[in-house]
């Protein structure tokens, strides 16, 4: 007498559980470009205006602004895309998503802050050649999903807005006395003898600082020195 056995195999599938929206990895996005892989000082990256337009705070913080909302919403979107852009035509496609941004930022600021938007003049349609804009869609959104490629334009427009406010707080107080429009050098000091560096609003004097900031930057992490 033969018994026979028969044995059935069954596949289970294990749902991998969904990576959360602001895990490490996507944290990392975030806070890398303030201080590892800043577009400025590491990637050297953006230098333009940042010497154009930091003669005052509130122009580099609303400058700062505009490259953040234009680098994170051009991520997103070409991001989305990425899928069904011919690779002909992706740096057309790229340079169309931008300028459409670039277009409604600069409506924004002439509706709400046009006083501003004068200081910033042609600067504000140049975000359309920023290299770090460019740079981020290439390097970053064509290979990457749309909510890291988001957090990734989100994380280089705060590392580029760090150093405009820091180079431009450091050139309105010394050039003029003021940070954001307000006096903080008192009178007494003008009686007493002090001067506004007026060197300090000279564009030379901006890529001086910058070049500071590099130089502690690499000081103080000897990992970003290019062997």
């Amino acid at each position: 007498m033969t018994m026979s056995n028969d044995t059935t195999t069954t596949q289970v599938k294990v749902k991998t559980p969904k990576e959360p929206l602001l895990s490490p990895k996507n944290r990392k996005l975030v806070k890398d470009p303030l201080n590892h892989s800043n577009p400025i000082t590491v990637q050297v990256l953006g230098i333009c205006s940042a010497l154009a337009v930091t003669v005052q705070m509130k122009p580099s913080i609303v400058m700062a602004l505009s490259v953040m909302v234009v680098t994170a919403f051009s991520n997103l979107t070409i991001s989305a895309m990425r899928n069904i852009i011919p690779d002909r035509i992706r740096i057309i496609v790229q340079l169309v998503v931008v300028a459409a941004l670039v277009i409604l930022v600069d409506q924004v600021l002439k509706a709400f802050v046009y006083d501003v938007s004068k200081q910033l003049s042609v600067f504000v349609g140049l975000i359309i050649t920023n290299c770090i804009v460019m740079g981020r869609l290439e390097a970053f959104a064509m290979a990457n999903k749309p909510w890291p490629s988001f957090l990734d334009g989100i994380g280089n427009g705060l590392g580029y807005g760090l150093i405009l406010v820091l180079v431009s707080a450091v050139r309105e107080l010394f050039g003029s006395g003021k940070l954001m429009g307000v006096q903080i050098v008192p009178d007494v000091a003008y009686r007493m003898g002090y001067f506004n560096n007026g060197l300090a609003i000279l564009p030379p004097m901006a890529l001086i600082f910058v070049g500071t900031i590099i130089w502690i930057q690499r000081t103080k992490n000897p990992k970003l020195i290019e062997s």
